[in-house]
Order: C-alpha cells, then structure tokens, then sequence
C-alpha cells in the first residue's frame, strides 16, 4: 500500500503549467517514489549512480537527445551541475508542458547558478516528510501526537516499521558525509557534529549565531556559513519575524525549526518515546511539530500564505502569524493535551498591537476541538489546516 502525499495535486497543476518541474525535498522524504508514481511512463536516471553521471559530463548533448521525445525523471540532478546549461537550451525548444522532471536533495536546486539557468523554465516544488494527514489518511485512524513526533515523517520508518533509535543515527552520519561534506570543506569534523547537535536544542528558539559561536569557541562567521549549509541541504528552516509597522519593538532574529522530529528527536539524544514525553525539551519539540505541519499543508496549497513569528520586546511572543488573503492569524502552540482559558494571554496582547488581525487560533496537545462565540478556535494537533 502506498502513503498518498497531498502534494501530487499541486504536482500535476504544475506539471501542466511549465515545461519541467524541480522537485526538492531533504533525503529520504519520499521524492523519487512519487516522481515514479504520478510519471510511470517517463524514463528513470538516477546521477548519483556514477555511470549515469559519466555519460551526461562527456557528452551532454547526446544524453539528453535520448529523452527528447520521452521526456525524463532526472533524480539528484544537482550530482551534474555542468548539465543545466544543455537542459536550459532543451527546455527554450520546448512546447510540450511537464516533460521533464528533476529532483534534487532539498535546496540545492536553489543554488545561484542553477536557478539562474532554470528560471522561468521550471516550476519548483518542495516535499516535506510525511504530514499527520497523510499518515492519518494511509492508516486510516489518528495516531499518538509523541509517536508521530519520535518516529518523524520519512516514509521507510513507517512503511517497513524501522526503529528510530536505529535508523536515525545513521541517517544523521550519512547527511555528513554525503550532503554536507559535499558542500563545504569541513577541517574540524567534531566541531561540526557539536554545532549539529547545538542546533538540535536551539529548536523553537530565535537563532543568535554570535551566541553559539561563543559556545563552541568558533568564529561567527562560520557559524552563520554552517547553519546556511544546514538550510541548503533542507534540515532546518528558519522562521522569519513580523514587524511590519511595529518598528523597534520587535526582535529581528528568526526562529529554527528542524524539517524532520524524528531528527530532532536524535540529535537531542532521545531513545525512545516515553523519554520524549518527559523531555525537559518537551513543548519546543512540539512547537517544532506544529510548525513543520503548518509548513508541509502551505507546500501543498495552491493558495499564497506566508508565515511569522512575533515577539516584543517586552517578551510578549505569539509562535506563529499566518498572513494570508490580507488578514493576520495569531497562532499559539501549547503542548498540554487539557485546554486552559490563561492559553489566550500572548494572543489578547498581540490583538492591542495589531489592528489587521483575526481572533486567533490555539493548537494544543489534546484530541477534542472547540469553537468559540467570538470567532477563537482551539484545535488538536491532528486538525491543523492552514
């Protein structure tokens, strides 16, 4: 049986808009199983088989003559990077929409001169791990909010009922090696491993690379070099601050999430899911769950949002504000799986900075919904809808 993924929509009006389509998503989050599955007819080259590779950088036009009329998957295409330039001639000669597809290990298809080459050529797309929906819809039933963080949302884990405790160290040591000594010549190997795991507990947090610098006895400089790294290679995403209007007030550092929990749950040394529960940690790992699940609902949305977080500088925070269709959306994240009235403090203090704003949502820990005369919602972490 296979997990549907609600992004195939969004795939398929894309695939009819635009001549190619780049598909991203960080490793093992399901990309090739898809592309393989809404285009069984198109040829499969996967450039991280060596042969595949050799033949695009020695004759690059004659490999992608081959495909001219087929059209073609080209998985981890960012293996070649010689051979966007033949791609982006191919694509200017062609009429024909969705004809090839490429895919690359999360960002890397955003790189400068890729994009460049790309633009206005191809339509991008990102892939998440699996979402709560999706698992809820493959298994027909609402899952435990702790099992969905510990196990995270690669489909392998959930498919072939793999541990995480085994499968995610080596995932983790993998990315090192394969992604991200790729990118960047790492000359303390050690250092970089403590910064990962640093990274792991900033979780939820604004981001202050001068602080964490300080931490590991390292430039800032390369701080700020490692966490960009990190985005590029799609293991965290940084959560912008909102301060339209609201000038100095605000802080201006984003947030950090990681793209997985399951990773998270790993580098924060967590072995099992009654650890999880009682983690000092806790609440930022379901912050982060929360965050993740509103990001991979706005990847598969044909409708434009754009998320933030907001905090004053008398501490005041809300987690998350969505602006969407003019309208600004106060989300707060709470672990607890009992709703408390004091849950509404943060939002009634954001409502007196802000005029444009809805009366706002709470997502908590527990399974009920409830709704409310004045338009407030409290909602479980099983029916997050952007």
């Amino acid at each position: 049986m296979i997990i549907y993924r609600t992004l195939e929509n969004k795939i398929q009006l894309y695939s009819n808009q635009f001549r190619a389509i780049a598909l991203m998503g960080i490793r093992q989050s399901g990309k090739t199983t898809l592309c393989k599955i809404l285009f069984p007819d198109k040829p499969y080259l996967n450039f991280e088989n060596i042969d595949v590779q050799i033949l695009a950088e020695e004759d690059p036009n004659a490999f992608l003559k081959k495909y001219i009329s087929t059209g073609a998957i080209f998985d981890e295409i960012q293996k070649s990077p010689n051979l966007f330039n033949y791609i982006q001639e191919v694509l200017d000669n062609e009429t024909e929409r969705g004809k090839y597809v490429l895919t690359g290990s999360s960002n890397f298809l955003l790189n400068q001169n890729i994009s460049q080459s790309l633009a206005g050529r191809v339509g991008f797309l990102e892939l998440l791990p699996l979402s709560s929906k999706e698992l809820v819809d493959y298994y027909g039933k609402n899952l435990p909010v702790w099992e969905l963080i510990y196990k995270g949302g690669f489909p392998e884990i959930w498919i072939q009922n793999i541990t995480p405790s085994f499968y995610f160290p080596s995932y983790i040591q993998s990315f090192i090696e394969r992604d991200i000594r790729q990118l960047i010549n790492i000359k303390n190997l050690i250092a970089f491993q403590q910064f990962i795991k640093i990274v792991a507990t900033r979780a939820g947090q604004e981001w202050n690379s001068s602080q964490i610098a300080n931490d590991l006895g390292i430039d800032s400089k390369t701080v700020a070099s490692w966490l960009s790294y990190l985005q590029t290679a799609g293991i965290v995403y940084l959560l912008p601050p909102y301060f339209a209007n609201f000038g100095k007030r605000v802080i201006k550092r984003p947030k950090l999430y990681l793209t997985d929990t399951g990773v998270l749950c790993s580098l924060l040394g967590i072995q099992n899911q009654n650890q999880l529960e009682n983690h000092p940690l806790k609440g930022s790992i379901f912050e982060n769950f929360v965050i993740l699940e509103f990001l991979k609902q706005k990847n598969s949305s044909i409708e434009n949002c754009n998320f933030y977080y907001w905090r004053s500088i008398n501490g005041v925070e809300i987690d998350l504000i969505i602006e969407k269709n003019g309208e600004l959306i106060p989300v707060e994240i709470k672990s607890g799986s009992t709703y408390q009235e004091k849950w509404w403090k943060n939002i009634y203090d954001w409502q007196s900075f802000s005029k444009n704003t809805t009366p706002g949502i709470i997502i908590y820990g527990g399974d009920d919904n409830h709704s409310f005369s004045d338009g407030r919602s409290v909602i479980s972490y099983n029916a997050i809808i952007v």
